[in-house]
């Protein structure tokens, strides 16, 4: 629920970084209290060349639950179409189970179009991708709270499926969706998150998104204030930049705020970010 709480995570992608820069993040994270730290899912590099060298997420995460003891872990946020979601559920289940229950689900519908040409996946249009996120959803949702899940829909399913065993989380890890689709993925987020992420974007347009989740969630007879609602922004040492930009998404009620580093200068700038810390956690009190 919305409580007018802001929690802060930090988040090295897990692309052009290194095991070793990967480990010094998430103990930067785990030791100065951030609450939350994020990985990202993707199997080609984004926003450059694509040969980067990228890790691979939910092994990632395992090694994150092993390596801290208290900051909540997640991936932001895995791409539905690259995984069959019963594979997905069984294994974010193990990593909530290593982490103690410390994982957040996060999960959107896929965009990257090189990763689904390369790996033979089925792209299709991005309406056909969020019907399949939305599935994915429940076909997840089931299986982490139904002895047996039957699911019969256009693009998966599953006859009497096992799945054990379930989430140390109850009902299950929190439900982090991402996208900005006024109409359709939107309307994934108002059914089955527990918190929306807005991928960049300034607060007036997080603002006027976050109206239209409202209008859905009535739509679909939810309360709005169960969903948190969430940003993620780029931080590279820039301590007034972060904060004015901290300011402007705390005066449009956002609720989770994730500071984005980039690799090769991460854990310079997560020490930096974790002294500014108190100063974020002023703003957003």
């Amino acid at each position: 629920m919305r409580d007018g709480t802001i929690r802060f995570g930090l988040k090295l992608s897990g692309q052009a970084t290194t095991a070793e820069e990967l480990r010094a993040v998430w103990r930067i994270a785990d030791e100065s209290g951030f609450d939350h730290c994020w990985n990202f899912d993707h199997f080609a590099g984004i926003g450059g060349p694509p040969e980067v060298d990228v890790f691979e997420a939910w092994s990632m995460l395992g090694a994150m639950a092993a390596a801290t003891s208290r900051v909540r872990i997640g991936c932001m946020v895995t791409g539905n179409t690259y995984r069959h979601p019963a594979v997905l559920a069984k294994t974010a289940v193990t990593v909530d189970h290593l982490s103690n229950g410390r994982l957040e689900f996060g999960i959107g519908a896929a965009w990257a179009e090189i990763e689904h040409t390369m790996l033979d996946l089925e792209y299709g249009t991005v309406g056909q991708r969020i019907d399949r996120l939305g599935e994915a959803c429940l076909i997840v949702k089931q299986l982490w709270t139904e002895d047996r899940t039957t699911f019969d829909g256009r693009y998966y399913e599953l006859r009497d499926a096992i799945a054990n065993p379930k989430p140390v989380q109850k009902p299950h890890p929190p439900i982090w969706i991402g996208g900005r689709g006024e109409r359709k993925t939107l309307r994934v987020v108002a059914e089955h998150a527990d918190v929306w992420n807005a991928p960049g974007g300034d607060a007036a347009e997080l603002s006027r998104l976050s109206g239209i989740l409202d209008r859905h969630c009535a739509d679909v007879e939810r309360n709005p204030a169960e969903i948190r609602r969430s940003i993620q922004f780029r931080y590279e040492g820039d301590d007034e930049s972060a904060l004015r930009e901290v300011e402007g998404y705390v005066a449009e009620s956002v609720d989770d705020v994730i500071v984005m580093l980039s690799g090769g200068r991460a854990e310079r700038d997560a020490e930096a970010a974790a002294e500014l810390l108190p100063k974020l956690r002023s703003v957003g009190g």
